[in-house]
């Protein structure tokens, strides 16, 4: 008994400890991510990745606007037996003996 009483106050004991020196950790953590966060290099490398991301989706939109592909997508032109040949591939054919 007395074994189990000391593993158990050594466990609460180390996992206070524990606790302490790993919010201890944490905190250094988030101090240094903050500097980092508020430095005004990464200020600016962020403006400048913003900025060619709004440059690089603005071509890409009058690229997609330009082409003909957006016409083809709104109204696929398709041959009226091809529409027949889809539309009957897709039904069931029954037999008199089917039930």
């Amino acid at each position: 008994m007395r074994g189990k009483l000391l593993f158990v106050a050594g466990a609460a004991i180390g996992f206070v400890l524990g606790t302490r020196a790993g919010r201890e950790r944490y905190e250094d953590m988030m101090t240094t991510a903050k500097k980092v966060m508020d430095s005004p290099t990464v200020h600016e490398a962020g403006g400048m990745v913003q900025s060619q991301a709004s440059k690089a989706y603005s071509k890409g939109k009058d690229t997609l606007a330009s082409s003909n592909m957006t016409e083809r997508l709104r109204h696929p032109k398709r041959k009226k037996d091809d529409v027949d040949e889809l539309l009957n591939d897709h039904r069931q054919h029954m037999s008199p003996n089917s039930f």
